[in-house]
């Protein structure tokens, strides 16, 4: 079997005739219910293996894994176009600091998986939606592995330890390892949709889809519980290998539960199993020709921006709320995790009642609780920054922050260009918005990284020793900016309706 006949879209099978109806109807919803818990389960596997590192920046930091290099840039000569006289661009030597180099190796994860979320959201619409998913996770899973191996021989090895292999060599090593996480990651909420889409109606998919983003949260907050709590026991190497083990929990799961497709397993489409319109005459539209009207819509396009700058508020919270709240609140690891891992727990709630409330009581509206729900981001985030030391009250930023961000995740992250699209461009409409959302987050690590490293001073204790000291101010009002347009944004899409019949 070659590698494109293993990956595509399952052929479909004999048509079930020892199933009446009812009988259909109730094979399908097993199997469609097996598939959701698989995308939801797997996906926050996906997420753990994801966002381990942000757990261990601060023990990173004190380790000594990434230390302080310097990089020389030769001088450019260019000539003018007019044949006056030519110029020199002159580069003095950059410092790059341990945080600005977490910041570029969690932009490499981010950046790659932008980009990745595009190609792989477009080929996913033709593919068999278990294996590609699968294969995304496995890869993910040794990525971790191997990043954990790298930590254990850095800080074991007596070679590595004398300094005789630089830092900039563990550094790019660690950069292309998260790099390649980074694309393995895209593989996992386009099939994990595109299941939705291919198992439910589209009276239901809201419902669905605010259950299955609750697998964001979930991941996240496992991230920081289970991983946190290896890194706080036994260092932050066994980190990477304890997100690796939920990461091949996670293969199993959707191996076992994933389905294709109801034709595959010789039942009738989902549009005949629940009597939905499809309008005949561009039923024959092949997938890409209905993706490309995607690619011209202009109303993903803004949703697509919207997003992004809601991923900037989102990740610069799970990359840099814990060392914020060491840093500038003075909480030691456990409790900062703690804290940040509230704003995971409270957005399972967040998702859940977004989906389910637009469904119901909005009748498949997401905008109105979609720009509540911006504005409730920006008000945490404030508080979350300027609210004092006091500990509930950053336990009550975090619960308005998971609730908010939960409701964003849902409808800016995906759900509402889903909806204005149609059923065979999902993936397609995922591309888009999730390749904007994640190269903003991944500018965001960079940024934030130099935000924070730029103002760092050196204080002397009380011990009489020489400490770092980072400054959040300017990171800080970059993340509150950014939450405050996306929330804007949406309003430009008001007009755009809902497609309620299948391209």
């Amino acid at each position: 079997m070659g590698f494109k006949k293993f990956f595509g879209i399952s052929d479909p099978a004999p048509l079930r005739t020892d199933l009446d109806e009812k009988g259909q109807k109730k094979y399908h919803r097993s199997l469609a219910f097996q598939s959701f818990i698989a995308g939801t389960l797997g996906y926050s596997l996906y997420y753990v293996c994801r966002t381990s590192l942000n757990v261990m920046k601060k023990p990173i930091l004190e380790s000594n894994t990434l230390q302080e290099f310097s990089v020389n840039l030769p001088s450019v000569q260019f000539e003018s176009f007019f044949n006056f006289d030519s110029w020199a661009l002159c580069w003095e030597s950059a410092t790059i600091g341990p945080n600005t180099q977490l910041g570029i190796i969690g932009s490499v994860l981010l950046f790659a998986y932008a980009i990745g979320k595009l190609v792989n959201g477009f080929i996913a619409d033709h593919c068999n939606i278990k294996r590609f998913m699968a294969a995304g996770l496995l890869v993910s899973t040794l990525a971790n592995l191997t990043m954990g191996f790298i930590g254990l021989f850095g800080s074991h090895n007596e070679i590595i330890e004398k300094a005789m292999i630089p830092s900039l060599a563990v550094f790019i090593v660690f950069a292309i390892m998260w790099g390649v996480n980074g694309w393995s990651q895209s593989m996992g909420a386009p099939p994990a949709i595109i299941a939705l889409s291919r198992w439910f109606p589209l009276s239901r998919r809201g419902t669905f889809y605010g259950f299955f983003s609750a697998s964001h949260n979930i991941g996240e907050w496992l991230s920081f519980i289970f991983v946190g709590s290896i890194v706080a026991a036994a260092g932050w190497q066994w980190g990477f290998f304890g997100s690796a083990l939920a990461g091949a929990i996670g293969v199993v799961i959707i191996l076992f539960m994933m389905h294709d497709t109801p034709e595959s397993k010789g039942l009738p489409s989902i549009e005949v199993l629940t009597g939905e319109k499809v309008e005949a005459k561009k039923k024959d539209e092949s997938v890409g020709q209905i993706q490309k009207q995607v690619l011209r819509n202009y109303a993903v396009w803004v949703l697509a921006l919207a997003s992004a700058f809601m991923y900037i508020s989102r990740y610069s919270l799970n990359s840099w709320g814990i060392l914020f709240l060491q840093e500038e609140k003075h909480f030691d690891l456990e409790t900062a995790t703690f804290i940040i891992s509230i704003n995971a727990l409270l957005g399972i709630l967040g998702t859940v009642l977004a989906g389910w409330m637009s469904d119901v009581l909005f009748k498949g509206n997401r905008r109105i609780p979609a720009f509540v729900s911006g504005i409730l981001l920006s008000i945490s985030y404030i508080i979350f920054i300027y609210g004092g030391n006091a500990y509930w009250v950053n336990i009550l930023s975090m619960v308005l922050f998971g609730i908010a961000i939960g409701v964003l995740i849902a409808f800016l992250g995906g759900l509402m260009a889903v909806d204005i699209v149609p059923r065979k461009a999902t993936g397609a409409a995922l591309g888009v918005v999730g390749m904007a959302s994640y190269v903003a987050a991944g500018l965001q690590d960079v940024v934030s990284g130099w935000l924070i490293d730029s103002g760092k001073t050196e204080v002397v204790n009380e011990l009489g020793e020489t400490i770092i000291k980072y400054d959040f101010e300017y990171a800080g009002l970059f993340w509150i900016g950014a939450s405050v347009i996306s929330f804007l944004l949406p309003v430009l899409t008001w007009g755009k309706k809902v497609k309620n019949e299948e391209e």
